[in-house]
């Protein structure tokens, strides 16, 4: 397979599962956002992947030969990834006229997530396709397929809760609650990925009961912003 055509099949592939949450979450806007700046999003979201790689690479070889802290080092790759998906959407949307109801914190949080979902797909799909072979394209889908109901879903719902404290932030003028916001979504991160490691692949419903239970979490937040938004009451109150 020609090096482009090859570039271009992985990543369509990688896209995939961000694009049938994109849809998914995007349902729940019900002003819906304007196309060019989901997109601007979606493009930041994956940028930052780079300087996000960089930074874990650097964070974990500071870290001594023989230190082996499994908790620590989940929660610190964890961290730092959820501090730069922040960045990613407060940089293209933070200060947009686009940005002008609660519930927009937490769809461009997903947005620049699901951006950064794709490039961690189209990693490890390149890995998985070499080449355009029967077997290659099998442990490709099967991998995409539990990406899809399992990293890629984390990224959106982790990155959702923090959009719903920086909703507070923003609209509330509630002081530092991204903060929390950040915190939140590195724990719900950490303790998937943690699920993950302990289990693997011998009890993979832990890691997805963990999801199902954030993913109501999330839901009932995007619930909350629709109908203080409907009646115009706190915490979301525009006056």
């Amino acid at each position: 397979m020609p090096s482009f055509i090859h570039f271009l099949v992985v990543l369509g592939l990688a896209a995939i599962p961000a694009i049938i949450w994109l849809i998914f979450f995007l349902r729940e806007d019900t002003h819906p956002e304007p196309r060019g700046e989901i997109i601007k999003t979606f493009f930041f979201g994956a940028l930052i992947s780079v300087p996000v790689l960089a930074l874990q690479v650097v964070f974990q070889k500071a870290l001594p030969e023989s230190f082996n802290n499994i908790i620590f080092i989940v929660i610190g790759l964890a961290l730092i990834e959820e501090t730069f998906k922040f960045a990613a959407a407060y940089l293209a949307i933070g200060h947009d006229r686009a940005f002008e109801e609660p519930i927009d914190a937490m769809i461009y949080m997903i947005v620049a997530a699901l951006g950064f979902a794709t490039v961690e797909n189209f990693f490890i799909t390149w890995s998985n396709l070499p080449l355009a072979s029967y077997s290659g394209i099998l442990t490709t889908l099967s991998t995409l397929g539990l990406r899809f109901v399992g990293a890629t879903l984390l990224h959106a719902l982790a990155s959702g809760a923090l959009g719903y404290y920086w909703a507070l932030t923003h609209f509330e003028h509630m002081r530092h609650r991204e903060g929390f916001g950040v915190l939140f979504a590195t724990t719900i991160h950490a303790v998937f990925n943690l699920l993950m490691y302990q289990f693997q692949d011998t009890q993979i419903l832990y890691p997805t009961l963990f999801l199902v239970v954030a993913a109501a979490i999330i839901l009932t937040d995007f619930e909350k912003l629709k109908r203080a938004e409907a009646s115009n009451s706190p915490p979301f109150s525009q006056t």
